[in-house]
């Protein structure tokens, strides 16, 4: 039996600052953007060739933590350069491309799955992008 992780929750203090941001700078693709009834809308977003799903919500009954609390999401890419020069391009503010070394972090790529890159969206929830070797390359 597969479990798939295949939506996470992101509690943001602004539904339509936060679309903006995911979907016109950061690349995501809208799912869909619903209202239940008067009160409540979802929205959901997916990044791009991802089976996992953010969901921003506000209304009534939509209980979420404290908007900016949810540190330590991570997408994968396969060119950590590309990556950043695209968030950068789109008005992220995203960090320099570092890498993990003697516990501490450093500036530049490092061996393969220690490249990272980090931004935050507007209310601060943290994001990390993290570089996959390439195929055929152990890892």
């Amino acid at each position: 039996m597969d479990w798939k992780l295949e939506l996470v929750p992101v509690p943001v203090s602004d539904i339509d600052r936060a679309k903006r941001f995911y979907s016109e700078q950061v690349g995501f693709v809208v799912d869909h953007d619903t209202r239940v009834g008067e009160d409540v809308r979802i929205v959901q977003l997916t990044p791009p060739g991802s089976g996992c799903s953010i969901v921003i919500a506000e209304g009534a009954g939509v209980e979420a933590p404290e908007p900016g609390s949810v540190q330590g999401l991570q997408l994968v890419v396969s060119d950590i350069a590309a990556a950043r020069a695209q968030l950068v391009e789109r008005g992220v503010a995203a960090g320099p491309v570092q890498h993990v070394e003697n516990g501490a972090m450093a500036d530049g790529p490092g061996e393969p799955w220690n490249s990272f890159v980090y931004f935050s969206d507007p209310d601060g929830n943290g994001w990390a992008l993290q570089e996959r070797p390439a195929e055929g390359v152990p890892g």
